[in-house]
């Protein structure tokens, strides 16, 4: 594998997203989740010297990250004495460092249900995006649909970056609550 250089300068905009998804799942505290983030972010800065290139970025940075999130756990159980971490892993000698997370089912194949299942959720995603308030529904298209920046986002706006991350984070949250009706629903 080629050495891969670090670009520090890019990981807010390229993985910030990605690490703030992964966090808010484990830890279900969008504060949290961004401070685990800004912290993974400072520890990739202070030991970048280290990074040997033998993985791409956003895997070194998740691996930062999941240890930022097993030692919140034990801070948190500190009192319980124990930490409760919940993480999977691979058990598969061929892909080594490969997480569980990172693997979503394969599509190259669908089958006719794979084809209506996605159709569905799809218009019910739209019909979700559209009940959104207006600015939400703006901004969380941009962030996450259109993959726009967050400078970007943030000038077009006038908002800071904090309050991008709230906005993404109340839409995202409204979304699955109005999936759980429309698409979830059990008849």
């Amino acid at each position: 594998m080629p050495e891969v250089e670090l670009d520090p300068k890019k990981w807010v905009d390229r993985y910030s997203d990605y690490l703030f998804n992964y966090t808010i799942t484990r830890v279900n505290d969008a504060v949290m989740a961004q401070d685990l983030v800004a912290e993974t972010f400072l520890a990739g800065l202070k030991s970048a010297h280290r990074f040997k290139g033998k993985s791409t970025e956003r895997t070194w940075l998740v691996s930062i990250l999941k240890r930022k999130i097993i030692d919140y756990y034990r801070k948190i159980n500190s009192n319980k004495g124990k930490a409760e971490v919940r993480m999977s892993y691979l058990d598969n000698n061929d892909e080594t460092g490969d997480w569980l997370e990172e693997r979503v089912k394969d599509l190259r194949n669908p089958t006719v249900e794979d084809d209506i299942e996605q159709k569905e959720l799809g218009e019910a995603l739209q019909e979700c995006i559209a009940a959104l308030p207006e600015r939400y529904a703006i901004i969380f298209v941009q962030k996450t649909i259109d993959r726009m920046d967050t400078e970007t986002i943030c000038k077009e706006h006038d908002i800071t970056a904090s309050n991008l991350w709230v906005i993404i984070h109340r839409a995202r949250v409204q979304l699955m609550e109005c999936l759980n009706k429309k698409w979830y629903k059990i008849d």
